[in-house]
């Protein structure tokens, strides 16, 4: 495979730089880390589900602090309305005209807290936006900024007072991830240190927005050989015929994870995918879109699967 041309390695350079300033925010999740920055780039959305107090929020908060991002949150509850995140047209009598008060989705980096939370109706106004990348109101359409990133946030479905999101909508987001607990050395590190807030707000901008709009667009160009290709649709083909899986993976699966590979190849440094990428983001991409027939969980799966299927 051919080097990465140097304006490109110079990319790859910046992108590890920021990686080295997330890894002194959230510590001992380099893997976590690595995969909601290829999130990023790959222009979709992130879920990370996990128990409250495991650095969800700082994670979020993070991305756009180090690349430079205007940030917004919403703290999703079950009386929130579609207007309290896509914006509401006020009338003005000085005016005599409604005026449009834009919500908090007007941002780049939106964290939508505790998603499962709010109704279903609000669900899908987020959701919408997040598909659409623009927003509707009294006729009129208003694009999203760019780059624009949300973050959801879920509890586990086991917790008192969440409305599951539907496998429909959980396929909007490009990635799921879980943080999990920090292993014992990195949470001996956040007790003897100050909090992750303080350190966060003396963290200077790595990337800018104009340079994490110009490696999305580099993303599109890391190469993806006939031969890559085939190992994808062999994956794909697997979790259709998987006796342990209701369903296997949509065409629209199979896009997401050419693109998240992609993106994994650029942080990495290449100008082609290798299979080592795609296994990287396997995972992270297919899990919640697979639904299993005994299991909580289909991501044990979706690890036999990539632990089977040969490489071409």
């Amino acid at each position: 495979m051919q080097p990465m041309p140097d304006s490109s390695r110079s990319m790859s350079n910046q992108l590890h730089g920021a990686l080295g300033a997330l890894s002194q925010i959230i510590l001992g999740k380099e893997r976590q880390l690595k995969l909601a920055l290829a999130c990023l780039l790959a222009r979709g959305h992130l879920l990370i589900e996990d128990i409250p107090g495991v650095g969800k929020t700082t994670l979020a908060l993070a991305l756009a602090r180090i690349c430079g991002l205007h940030f917004q949150r919403v703290q999703f509850t079950s009386d929130l309305l579609p207007a309290d995140i896509l914006g509401v047209s006020i009338y003005e009598p000085a005016t005599g005209a409604f005026r449009f008060h834009p919500g908090p989705i007007f941002a780049q980096v939106v964290l939508a807290d505790e998603v499962n939370r709010a109704s279903p109706k609000t669900q899908s106004a987020l959701l919408e936006a997040m598909e659409e990348r623009q927003v509707t109101s009294e006729g009129a359409t208003r694009a999203l900024p760019e780059p624009f990133f949300v973050v959801a946030t879920q509890n586990p479905s086991e917790q008192v007072g969440t409305f599951p999101l539907p496998e429909s909508q959980l396929d909007r987001f490009l990635m799921r991830l879980s943080l999990g607990y920090p292993p014992p050395q990195a949470e001996r590190a956040l007790l003897m240190e100050p909090e992750r807030r303080d350190l966060l707000a003396q963290q200077p901008v790595v990337l800018e927005p104009e340079q994490v709009l110009a490696l999305q667009k580099q993303v599109l160009e890391v190469r993806t050989s006939p031969a890559l290709l085939d190992y994808l649709m062999a994956l794909i083909k697997a979790t259709r015929s998987h006796p342990a899986l209701r369903m296997g993976l949509s065409p629209r699966a199979g896009l997401a994870l050419r693109r998240c590979a992609q993106s994994w190849a650029l942080i990495e440094g290449r100008g082609g995918v290798i299979p080592e990428d795609l296994q990287a983001v396997f995972t992270a991409v297919a899990g919640h879109r697979l639904t299993a027939l005994e299991r909580d969980s289909a991501i044990p799966v979706a690890e036999e699967i990539l632990a089977s299927v040969p490489i071409p």
